[in-house]
């Protein structure tokens, strides 16, 4: 019960929710990435990257000099669930779409040099 507490409470603060929202839409995505997207600085988007992460639902996989976040592989049906109406819902947000046009519209990877 505690690991789904802390899954549900990490999805309640809604610069993660936006962080998800690019990950769910994206492969992979590095700090600068998500800074120009979410027009937020570094330590922000780290912290609520850690947070992500110590609940499960972001991986962090180092190439080179830089640092990738991607999403957890669901380990459950109900995590299969929970991803899909998540995507679903975030998708067709008016924020995520508009975080999203950003990452495209900058070229992803081209901020990070």
């Amino acid at each position: 019960m505690k690991q789904a507490a802390r899954l549900f409470k990490s999805l309640a603060d809604e610069t993660r929710l936006r962080i998800l929202a690019l990950l769910l839409a994206e492969e992979k995505l590095c700090v600068c990435d998500l800074m120009a997207a979410l027009e937020l600085p570094q330590s922000t988007v780290s912290r609520h990257l850690a947070q992500l992460k110590n609940a499960g639902w972001v991986d962090d996989r180092r190439e080179g000099v830089w640092v990738y976040y991607s999403l957890v592989a669901p380990d459950s049906p109900q995590r299969r669930e929970l991803q899909a109406i998540l995507t679903r819902h975030l998708h067709s947000d008016p924020v995520a779409r508009a975080d999203h046009d950003r990452l495209v519209g900058f070229g992803q990877g081209n901020r990070c040099a």
